[in-house]
Formats: structure tokens, C-alpha cells, sequence
């Protein structure tokens, strides 16, 4: 016999559920509130020269009732909520609304206090901000970039009003529009993320495309071009433009440039491999390459990268987009080969985007590169599209099943067809050990792989 595990009534079911859902997304998420925080059931209000101040943390202000309403009811005036906050696009608008919603609901003031800088997969935006008890900004800091702002509270105080000489006025900082809060979330990540663990140059292999463009600039705005090393390696099925592009972009950026050709190495991989691994284009067997061949060239540019990486003591950023990692369009210990990746979490669309924010005020980013249709140049006449969908299926696709947690029926009813999402569902599943081992890269979305998304590797289910 068994006794029966206790029944909760109907309120007590209530807080299990929330107490159990609060515990799993907190340490299921990467949240780490509990490891350095001990959690207290009562408010903590100190004293500030007379005035009650809350002090909560991060996702305390994210609740209609919880440790800021208790501050509030304790007597706080001000509500000093401190916080290490991750950017993704479109956070800073639900930050506000909460503010705004603790400061109207409390009749206090909020002081939004976030933390800069980048740290592994994370960017740390700041964007610090003052919110009065009637939801008006007093004051915002800078985004992506250390500030002090000055704030004078005229806050009453055990039935007094404090009365203090105004402060300077302060122009406010100029707001990012939405792809350039992006550029600097990028820009920002990179540098802190090669500063700080020691790497004062950063290389980069430069294909002529877009993607490695885009990382490319993004590396000489975080470091200076003058410590970037770029690198054209073309191969027998590089297209003329695409070396000429990246000379060009080079140029621009202010790096140091090099073209160092694979096709010698090629060729001996091939005498070396003989008949194991079918090489060449122009065989007289009729036998065509396959999946080998055209990796063996991304290898190759990859051990190219890593030995000047291990020469010059200098970073290899990567330049694979979200979009194609998603679907495994990336080689293993080739184009995936370095120590960081500016755009794993960027979709390729908004890659583009970048690219013509970028150029806001002149060509930076050669137009040709823009305009060009994306190929990987592993074949004769090859081009994404000849394995992949138009990126507008592709990038929704990948945004619903990834980041919405949408099932198949619910992608096709977004005017997608059934086999396509089967198809690209199957390969980003299949495609989870590519990324498993891949470099880390900055999180810009609201859910990128990595801590983000936890999935096994190993899984039978199709369904």
C-alpha cells in the first residue's frame, strides 16, 4: 500500500504552479539570480538620507505583485532595481512598460540601473533610465556605452519635501534606431569579447560575400581596421568579383590584406585522397564531387585562418549567419573554425539590413557585395539557392520553429508549404551537433542557440 501523496486545495495548486514554473525558467534560462543572491521573503528598504529606498534585482520589477509592490507597501519611495539584463531586439520597450507600470502602481520613483558590456553570448545594452511616480523618463543614459547621469529627486521624505538646487541641464543621448541598436549590440560584443580575453587582432576570412562583409566591418568598428587581418582565399571556383569585392572592401576597412589561393592545396588533398574521396570538376570518368569535395575547401580555408590565428596570436571571428546554422550550411572545422561568431544569431535578412545601415552615409560595404546573389563558390555557377529556399521562407521558417517554439501545423498556417517546413524543421534538428561545437556568438534575438535553446543532439522523434 501507498499512501496517497497530499492534495493541494485549489489556491494552494496556484503557488506550486508558480513557484515551479518561476524555478524552472530561472534555471533552465541561464538566470543566476540564486547562485549569488540569498532569497528573503521580506522586502529590503534602506535608508538614503532619510528617503526609503527598495532595492530589488532584475526581474523583481517584471510582476504586478511581487519584491517591488512589497518595497512600495514597506514605505519605499524610490525603488532602486539593479540589474544585469541581456539585450534582444525589442526589450528595452518591456523593460519601460514594467517600469512605468511599478513607478504609476507605487507612487514612486524607479531607477532602472543596468550593467554594459559584453560577456560570452551575452550583450549587456545599459540603457539606464529614471521613471517619475506619473510614468515620465526624468533621465536616460546612453545605450551600449558607459554613462553617469546626474538625477535630482524631489522626493518627500518622513512627511518633508527635499529641496535641492537644480542640476545642469543634460542633453539626452541620441536612441538607435532598430538596426543600429543591432550594429552596436554586435560591435559592442565583439570588442569586449576579444579585449577581455586577451586577443588585441582579430582575423578574418574574407569570401567577397555579404556575411563575411558585414563581419568584417563590424570587427574594424569594435577594433580598429588597423587590427584586423583579412584574408581572400580563393579557390578554382571563386568568381573573379568576389576577389576584386574583397580587395575593395579591405581597402575601406584600413586592414592588413592577404590573398592566399587554395587551389595548390586542393589539388594535393586530392592526389593525397585518390580514389577515397571523389575530387575535381573536370574528370574524365564522369564521376561528380559531392559533399566532401566542397568541404575540403572550406577546411582548408579554415586550417589557413587557424595557423596565421596561431602566428600572430590574434582571434579568428567566424562569419556563418543564424539562418545558416540553423540548417547545418556550415562546415565543421572550416568556415565554423574560430574563436568567435558576430553574426550567429543575426538571420540573413537582417544581415542585409545591417549592411545598408551601415552604409547610411556612404559605401562602406561595397555595393557589389550587397547586391550580389549569395553563393558559398564550391562548385561551378553554385548559389544558395540551388539547396535552400528564398531566405524570406527561410528566415520565418527558422523564427517560428526556433524562436516561437512553433510546431510544424502552426509554420504551415503561416502560408508556408507542409514539405518545405518538414524539410527545414528536419535539418535544423539534424544540424544541433554542427552547433553543439561551434564558436559562441552574441545573442540578439529573443531566443538564440546555445543557452537559449537546450536540445539533445541525439533525438528519433520526427514527428
Amino acid at each position: 500500500a501507498r499512501d496517497e501523496p497530499e492534495r493541494l486545495d485549489e489556491v494552494g495548486e496556484v503557488w506550486a504552479a508558480l513557484t515551479r514554473a518561476t524555478r524552472d525558467y530561472c534555471l533552465r534560462n541561464g538566470f543566476d539570480e540564486a547562485r549569488y543572491f540569498t532569497p528573503r521573503d521580506e522586502p529590503c528598504v534602506i535608508d538614503v538620507a532619510g528617503v526609503p529606498v527598495g532595492i530589488t534585482v532584475c526581474e523583481d520589477l517584471w510582476t504586478e505583485e511581487g519584491p517591488a509592490s512589497a518595497a512600495v507597501a514597506a514605505g519605499a519611495r524610490v525603488l532602486a532595481n539593479l540589474n544585469a539584463s541581456p539585450y534582444h531586439r525589442g526589450k528595452a520597450a518591456e523593460r519601460e512598460a514594467w517600469a512605468r507600470y511599478q513607478a504609476e502602481h507605487g507612487d514612486a520613483y524607479v531607477l532602472y540601473c543596468n550593467v554594459v558590456g559584453g560577456q560570452d553570448e551575452v550583450v549587456f545594452d545599459g540603457a539606464s533610465f529614471v521613471v517619475a511616480p506619473n510614468g515620465r523618463h526624468l533621465a536616460r543614459g546612453a545605450q551600449f556605452a558607459e554613462d553617469l547621469v546626474l538625477v535630482d529627486l524631489d522626493v518627500e521624505a518622513d512627511g518633508t519635501t527635499t529641496e535641492r538646487a537644480p542640476l545642469p541641464a543634460r542633453d539626452e543621448p541620441e536612441r538607435l534606431d532598430e538596426v543600429g541598436e543591432v550594429w552596436a549590440a554586435l560591435t559592442r560584443a565583439t570588442r569586449d569579447y576579444c579585449l577581455r580575453n586577451g586577443f588585441e587582432e582579430a582575423i578574418i576570412g574574407l569570401s567577397g560575400g555579404i556575411d563575411s562583409a558585414v563581419a568584417a566591418a563590424i570587427a574594424a568598428d569594435a577594433l580598429g581596421g588597423d587590427r584586423l587581418l583579412t584574408v581572400a582565399m580563393p579557390s578554382p571556383y571563386s568568381s573573379e568579383h568576389s576577389v576584386t569585392d574583397a580587395e575593395a572592401l579591405a581597402r575601406n576597412l584600413g586592414s592588413e590584406h592577404h590573398e592566399v589561393p587554395i587551389t595548390g592545396p586542393l589539388f594535393a588533398a586530392g592526389d593525397m585522397l585518390g580514389d577515397l574521396v571523389i575530387t575535381g570538376f573536370d574528370r574524365d570518368d564522369g564521376k561528380e564531387p559531392g559533399t566532401a569535395y566542397e568541404n575540403l575547401q572550406s577546411r582548408l580555408r579554415g586550417m589557413t585562418l587557424m595557423a596565421l590565428s596561431n602566428e600572430r596570436d590574434a582571434i579568428v571571428l567566424t562569419t556563418g549567419n543564424k539562418s545558416e546554422y540553423a540548417v547545418g550550411y556550415a562546415t565543421l572545422y572550416g568556415d565554423m573554425a574560430g574563436g568567435f561568431a558576430p553574426l550567429k544569431d543575426v538571420p540573413k535578412l537582417l544581415v542585409y539590413e545591417l549592411a545598408r545601415w551601415r552604409n547610411r552615409d556612404g559605401e562602406f560595404i561595397p555595393s557589389a557585395t550587397v547586391e550580389k546573389e549569395p553563393s558559398a563558390e564550391l562548385r561551378p555557377d553554385q548559389v544558395d539557392s540551388d539547396s535552400l529556399p528564398a531566405y524570406e521562407v527561410l528566415d520565418d521558417i527558422i523564427a517560428a520553429y526556433v524562436e516561437l517554439d512553433l510546431g510544424i501545423e502552426a509554420i504551415v498556417e503561416r502560408g508556408h508549404d507542409r514539405e518545405m517546413v518538414r524539410r527545414i524543421v528536419a535539418l535544423v534538428d539534424g544540424a544541433e551537433f554542427k552547433r553543439r561545437q561551434g564558436p559562441p556568438g552574441p545573442k540578439i534575438t529573443e531566443r538564440a542557440f546555445g543557452r537559449d535553446r537546450r536540445v539533445p543532439i541525439t533525438n528519433g522523434w520526427r514527428g
